[in-house]
């Protein structure tokens, strides 16, 4: 029976005899369809894209975990806590790390600035700082100028652009105030020389931090020997997760393992709620064109009503005039979803590796529209499609399965 439903379904979807109208809505309903989905698939890679680059850029500059105490008391066993962190499963590499909150001057400007005292052997094995160096080196030795010795200091280069102090071996100004002490208690202050510049690629990073070595941290802060908190690499960032829990279940309090995505929660929520909000709305596309595949329907059902009688009349079933004409509505979507998902491959991977849609690289950091293809968005964009046109197919499918055979062929 199933093949004479098809059978059916094929020639009412193909040109009308008393109009032809009725075949270019079912035309439009295709296209429909196929725009919808083209633009989702389109849309998504972008979004993909996009959040790959953030991604990337800000596991360049951070940890894929972060181990630290509650309430940010110094880590002062880091001898033992880096071991035991390169012993636990999927972990990389490992970075004691010293953040604190300053105040840092140029010759004529001042700027609040996120001190981050690294040591830069362990760190290159962490992070990518060394290689996003735009000026100088990542080299906190101590320098002679002017006849006095000054340590190294590498400064986001927004930062560097805020104090004015863009130049190698420019002399900069960092001061903190200790956390223990009254009104009057007098800042500790200490001098760098400019050693690099650094970009990240994230404006937040490059306009407030600044990085130095963490032996004249360890002094400026007063922390003796202690740390705030120790990095660390994975062998693939969604790892994490299992790694975190797993040092947490090892050391238990007051150890506490973060994240990257708990570290920037908000921003990868924000951009993952954006993702599926535009998946909803261009989805409306595609809701449009299913509008079009039920006018369309019930007009052949209103054209075909003598030929329903007759079938009817014949011993078909309401289950199979049903069938007919979801399958020709179902048709409709197939045919569109797979238009527009060749559509949409086809100029993701042209843009991916041929970089159609450039940008400029002093506004985004990147030279082309940036293209991630998931396999998931494919299948949720398809299944979305064709549940759309059959959900569409529904109602006119039910009305031709309820003509009454001798009311349908009365007066023909």
């Amino acid at each position: 029976m199933n093949k004479f439903e098809i059978f059916m379904a094929r020639r009412y979807f193909k040109a009308k005899k008393r109009t032809g109208f009725i075949s270019i809505i079912s035309y439009i309903s295709i296209g429909g369809v196929t725009i919808g989905v083209a633009a989702l698939i389109l849309v998504l890679s972008v979004m993909n894209g996009f959040e790959e680059e953030v991604r990337s850029r800000l596991l360049g500059a951070d940890a894929h975990v972060r181990l630290r105490k509650f309430y940010v008391e110094p880590i002062t066993r880091v001898d033992s806590l880096l071991n035991l962190a390169m012993q636990t499963k999927h972990v990389q590499a490992a970075a004691p790390v010293i953040v604190e909150k300053g105040m840092i001057a140029g010759e004529d400007n001042q700027y609040a600035t996120i001190v981050k005292a690294i040591d830069p052997e362990l760190s290159a094995k962490v992070t990518e700082i060394g290689a996003k160096m735009v000026l100088g080196e990542l080299d906190f030795s101590e320098k002679m100028i002017d006849g006095r010795k000054f340590p190294g200091i590498v400064l986001g280069r927004y930062l560097a652009d805020a104090i004015r102090s863009t130049h190698i071996d420019d002399i900069v100004t960092l001061w903190v105030m200790p956390k223990k002490g009254g009104i009057f208690t007098q800042p500790r202050i200490k001098r760098f020389y400019v050693a690099g510049i650094v970009e990240i690629g994230y404006y937040e990073y490059d306009r407030t931090l600044s990085y130095t070595s963490i032996k004249d941290a360890q002094k400026l802060f007063g922390m003796n020997k202690g740390v705030s908190w120790i990095e660390l690499k994975l062998d693939n960032y969604e790892n994490a997760a299992g790694v975190a829990q797993a040092l947490e279940d090892e050391l238990g309090y007051p150890y506490l393992a973060e994240t990257w995505f708990q570290l920037n929660r908000s921003l990868y929520s924000w951009m993952e709620i954006e993702k599926w909000g535009s998946f909803i709305i261009l989805s409306l596309i595609i809701m449009v064109a299913a509008f079009n595949i039920i006018s369309s329907l019930i007009m052949v059902v209103m054209e075909k009503t003598k030929e329903i009688g007759i079938l009817k009349s014949m011993g078909a079933t309401q289950r199979s005039i049903r069938k007919i004409f979801m399958y020709e509505g179902l048709a409709v979507g197939i045919a569109g979803t797979i238009l527009g998902s060749v559509i949409g491959y086809s100029l993701a991977f042209a843009q991916y590796h041929f970089h159609i849609i450039a940008l400029p690289g002093d506004v985004y950091l990147i030279s082309s529209l940036p293209i991630v293809m998931h396999w998931v968005d494919f299948f949720a964009i398809i299944t979305v499609s064709i549940l759309l046109s059959l959900v569409a197919s529904i109602y006119p499918a039910h009305r031709a399965s309820k003509l009454i055979p001798v009311e349908a062929i009365r007066y023909e």
